[in-house]
């Protein structure tokens, strides 16, 4: 299929950048950037697939196991399977399986959870506290701001599904090549969502039969080496390709006050408190509409939606 996406938009690179500047210069423009040369520890160095194997030994991880590149949340193109760590990691870093569930090629992804997932947030200190050690995290943020850090490792040629997230985050990039493409919040008209996730499972080569919004979006992008840190504000959509097998750490903070966010929450992925009312609330009207006969109907839904538009919308994105 011809390729069809936008050009893409590179995402700033800045090296050197200290906690101060983060925070006075780069913070609040809420663009995504690309951090270089940041004190990250030895695990730049120390995280081969052997040493991560003997690190953490026999210790069961659940993992996602997919026999395509593209994995897809909304259609769960994906099997859940569990192995001994040193086990994944081996098969992670494979091309082809000797030993394998769906086929001989299957892709492999672990995302770190917490140990009852339903109460407990991903932290590497808990979770692999002997890898813990060799990471120094950039907190560019407060203490009491601190959401979770999930450990995460992939097979090469793995394409995660594109979505957003509630909470700010670093993607440290310890070892392997990562390509991001991201998409602005002030685009999700143009990315078909299903909750936090778009339906444009292939950004590259889209069905713009299916999805012709889709090329409306704009495209940014960037290649993360060993050692790059990916700031990935709040709300911004990404959509990540692994390169090469690789690890990384996410660090999640929260940009608003804690009590606005899902207590249950573990993930980091529900809408803030105040969104998830209006969101009902919204719902409830257009059923409400629903009493209408269709020409008022659709009157009367566009006279909300231009009210939107003017209470809520803002004009200085950039």
């Amino acid at each position: 299929m011809e390729r069809r996406e936008r050009a893409a938009v590179a995402v700033e690179r800045l090296a050197g950048v200290t906690r101060e500047r983060f925070l006075r210069d780069i913070y609040p423009r809420r663009k995504p950037v690309v951090l270089t040369g940041l004190e990250l520890g030895s695990c730049t160095t120390k995280w081969t697939a052997d040493y991560l194997s003997q690190a953490e030994g026999s210790k069961e991880v659940k993992i996602h196991v997919s026999a395509v590149p593209q994995m897809d949340f909304l259609s769960k193109n994906f099997v859940y399977r569990t192995l001994p760590f040193d086990v994944f990691v081996r098969r992670a870093a494979e091309v082809k399986h000797k030993e394998y569930f769906l086929t001989e090629d299957e892709k492999y992804y672990l995302r770190s959870v917490g140990e009852d997932v339903r109460k407990d947030i991903a932290d590497i200190r808990k979770q692999f506290p002997i890898l813990a050690e060799d990471v120094h995290i950039p907190e560019y943020f407060e203490k009491d701001q601190f959401f979770s850090s999930v450990f995460r490792i992939s097979s090469a040629g793995l394409q995660l599904w594109t979505h957003y997230d509630v909470m700010d985050n670093f993607l440290i990039q310890v070892t392997g090549k990562k390509r991001v493409v991201l998409y602005s919040p002030r685009d999700a008209p143009y990315l078909y969502l299903s909750g936090t996730k778009s339906e444009v499972l292939d950004v590259d080569n889209p069905d713009l039969e299916k999805y012709p919004l889709f090329m409306k979006a704009k495209r940014y992008q960037c290649v993360l080496e060993a050692g790059d840190v990916l700031f990935i504000p709040a709300l911004w959509f990404h959509n990540v390709l692994s390169e090469e097998f690789g690890v990384a750490l996410n660090v999640f903070w929260k940009h608003l006050p804690a009590e606005s966010y899902d207590k249950t929450d573990t993930y980091g992925n529900k809408d803030p408190m105040a969104a998830s009312r209006a969101i009902q609330i919204l719902d409830r009207a257009l059923k409400t509409l629903e009493e209408l006969p269709e020409e008022y109907r659709d009157f009367y839904a566009r006279r909300m939606v231009l009210r939107i538009q003017e209470k809520a919308y803002r004009n200085d994105y950039g």
